[in-house]
């Protein structure tokens, strides 16, 4: 993992929203998946919410793409049970001849609560365990696995030949916003998944000192974890109609508080507030006169298509991994399509340019 006096450009992945209805969007998905591949991404991504998942586009990509890595971002870590968990991780990268990150993230405690059913108290220790069980499961083949936890109680005897999965390590990373959940990628996970909201100030005073801490913890080296970023891209021949977009997104995630810190630390609480109480009222254009230009420039690129690559370059410094996304609210599915095969296009050279040098 590149430091504060060696760092370097990031490899660059895509987000592949599930948009759409019916088997068509699962063509359009892997279409853009292949395109993403030949422009020069090293990695297609995809996520899951309350009425999609993630496992099954992943499964689809894969069987559509060659050499991309394909990972999700995220998947619901409490979504399923461990030994599923470790039983769709092993069909999924033996489908894909072994190009799969598992990509898992807990939500909020109140997703977790209220979507899953699952109590929403110490979500960070609960990802810990999940882990260590998981990597339990990876090995079934070599025997039995037992396991009493806070959270988790597995006892699994096979009762046929359990053949070993197509790696013998399957990478796992898991998604971090506020100090105990990055420190516990640094504990226990291959990268710690990043948010859309995070900017490089909070990634050099939160984030790289609590990944170190939870390194440290688990007497692990600092480059055993891949800092992964994510950047939203809004793109459109009108800049400013991309910065609305973008101001929209951001928007979102300010009416909560996971972000306290992060508009803290920028000293933009005031405008948090703002934001809030737009979105009570749901005032579409307060919210967006609320979001301060600094934080549209900080935490995302909006610009037109001949900018993209100059302007994402600035955010791909000092990461492993930096992932491109579509705003993830505002845009239908059509229009989400759109600006993805945009970012697409206006990444290609650049990406070629950097292959090349490999």
């Amino acid at each position: 993992m590149a430091t504060a006096g060696t760092r370097r450009f990031a490899l660059y992945g895509l987000t592949i929203f599930n948009g759409g209805y019916g088997p068509e969007r699962f063509r359009r998905a892997t279409e853009i998946a292949v395109a993403a591949e030949q422009a020069g991404f090293e990695a297609v991504w995809n996520g899951e919410l309350y009425s999609r998942s993630a496992t099954v586009p992943m499964a689809a990509i894969a069987t559509a793409t060659e050499r991309v890595a394909i990972g999700s971002n995220i998947a619901y870590g409490v979504g399923r049970t461990p030994l599923m968990w470790a039983a769709e991780a092993r069909d999924l990268d033996e489908l894909s001849g072994g190009r799969i990150i598992l990509g898992l993230g807990n939500g909020t405690p109140k997703m977790m609560e209220n979507w899953h059913g699952v109590d929403g108290a110490a979500p960070a220790v609960r990802m810990e365990e999940l882990i260590e069980v998981l990597r339990k499961l990876w090995r079934l083949h070599e025997g039995p696995v037992h396991h009493d936890g806070r959270f988790y109680k597995v006892h699994v005897v096979p009762t046929a030949d359990v053949p070993p999965p197509y790696r013998e390590r399957l990478p796992i990373w898991t998604a971090g916003v506020n100090p105990r959940m990055v420190r516990a990628a640094g504990k226990v996970a291959d990268g710690l998944v990043g948010h859309p909201m995070f900017s490089a100030k909070y990634i050099d005073e939160l984030v790289r000192p609590e990944l170190a801490a939870g390194v440290a913890a688990a007497e692990r080296s600092i480059g055993d974890v891949k800092l992964m970023g994510m950047v939203m891209c809004s793109v459109d021949e009108d800049e400013e109609l991309a910065r609305r977009r973008l101001a929209f997104a951001i928007g979102q995630y300010a009416a909560s508080r996971v972000y306290d810190r992060l508009f803290a630390m920028h000293g933009w609480s005031d405008a948090q507030e703002k934001i809030r109480d737009a979105a009570r009222q749901g005032d579409d254009e307060a919210l967006i006169a609320a979001v301060p230009d600094d934080a549209i420039d900080q935490l995302g690129v909006a610009c037109t298509p001949d900018k993209v690559s100059e302007r994402v370059a600035k955010h791909a410094v000092g990461y492993d991994h930096l992932n491109i996304t579509v705003p993830p609210w505002g845009l239908t599915p059509d229009q989400a399509e759109d600006a993805t095969r945009a970012i697409i296009a206006s990444m290609k050279d650049a990406l070629a340019s950097s292959n090349a040098g490999k």
